[in-house]
């Protein structure tokens, strides 16, 4: 199992997500392509509710602690409610690329 998938496995087990989505954002860091060490992490999710943003964020680095203590740099976390999820349209923003790529 990737660590992708990995990741994505503990999403569901863990929030029963309505949406969850992860992408592998290596090849756009200066660790270069494959190295699998930036994910960007989109999750809807229930558990959300009343959470201000930060006590989500320490949800998902609660969570994939040992992840981030083996191998993995950085989780570019969007984590909404429902009610966000549509309001936003469904949409979650794009990620830059790192400065360390010479933009």
């Amino acid at each position: 199992m990737s660590k992708q998938q990995a990741l994505l496995a503990k999403i569901h087990a863990e929030f029963r997500p309505h949406f969850a989505a992860v992408e592998n954002e290596s090849h756009m860091h200066s660790s270069g392509r494959g190295a699998d060490s930036h994910f960007k992490l989109v999750i809807v999710s229930d558990k959300f509710e009343s959470l201000r943003k930060v006590q989500r964020h320490q949800m998902l680095y609660q969570l994939f602690a040992e992840e981030l203590n083996n191998g993995i740099h950085a989780l570019a976390l969007h984590l909404y409610t429902k009610q966000e999820w549509e309001k936003l349209g469904e949409v979650f923003p794009r990620s830059p690329n790192c400065l360390g790529l010479g933009q």
